[in-house]
């Protein structure tokens, strides 16, 4: 028995699968514009091959994550939820699963397990540590998962949607298990289609707690998320359409449903 307990305590302390990451880089991979990636804060920028996101050390999570999601990839292909692990390609090593362990709250994806399911390594890549943050369960199964429904929805109506989304990273905030992990008060993400002069732009700004209010009430202009994180979000665009596309909301280029 005493063996067994020992066992059982390596294992949940020290035990950690293999990498989610492909063994070559000539592997099956999503593209991203290069035009659309947002600034980094930290310079801490990790590819994966189906998602890319920006690490920030002191928040242990990323600050944001960001993926195009194709209306191909979004097949209902049974896949069995690996472990979460540590994330092999962050300098720093990102946060401990066991961190939220006890915290009360979820582990909550950035870039959706549920967008990835066309293949076995996309899906098990979204089980990457660097790719969650904590959030309220009510929130993360209820307003939040509406959001990523309806965005689910536009991939399927537009063809293909560009996707940035993470915690808003600030001072002040909670923190949970050993490790401090930070608890994002608001959460955003902001949805683009299209290219060139035809490009549409939504962001989302929502408080990490349960709504039933209709998601246009959550609508802002991206820039008043880039003044909340600091992040430059369409960088490389031509600065006049950046000025159009992130001073205004704009609700009526987008079918909503919830």
């Amino acid at each position: 028995m005493l063996a067994c307990i020992a066992g059982f305590w390596l294992f949940e302390n020290f035990y950690t699968p293999d990498t989610y990451s492909q063994k070559t880089d000539d592997g099956p991979k999503t593209s991203i514009a290069t035009n659309l990636m947002p600034s980094s804060t930290t310079g801490e920028i990790v590819e994966h091959s189906h998602y890319t996101l920006s690490y920030n050390e002191p928040f242990e999570q990323a600050e944001w994550v960001a993926y195009t999601l194709k209306k191909e990839h979004l097949t209902h292909d049974d896949r069995k939820r690996p472990y979460f692990i540590e994330d092999p390609n962050v300098r720093t090593k990102s946060a401990d699963w066991r961190n939220y362990k006890g915290s009360g709250y979820d582990r909550g994806h950035l870039c959706p397990a549920g967008d990835r399911r066309f293949t076995k390594q996309a899906y098990n890549e979204t089980f990457y540590t660097s790719n969650i943050s904590p959030q309220d369960r009510e929130f993360n199964a209820g307003v939040w998962n509406e959001l990523e429904m309806q965005v689910r929805l536009w991939a399927k109506q537009y063809g293909e949607v560009f996707v940035v989304t993470a915690g808003v990273l600030e001072r002040g905030l909670n923190e949970i298990g050993e490790e401090d992990v930070d608890v994002p008060k608001y959460y955003y993400k902001i949805v683009a289609r299209g290219n060139g002069s035809d490009m549409k732009v939504l962001a989302f700004l929502m408080e990490g707690r349960q709504s039933s209010k209709p998601l246009k009430q959550f609508t802002v202009p991206v820039d008043e998320i880039e003044k909340r994180t600091g992040i430059d979000f369409f960088q490389k665009l031509p600065k006049k359409q950046q000025d159009q596309l992130e001073s205004r909301i704009d609700t009526e280029s987008w079918k909503f449903k919830w």
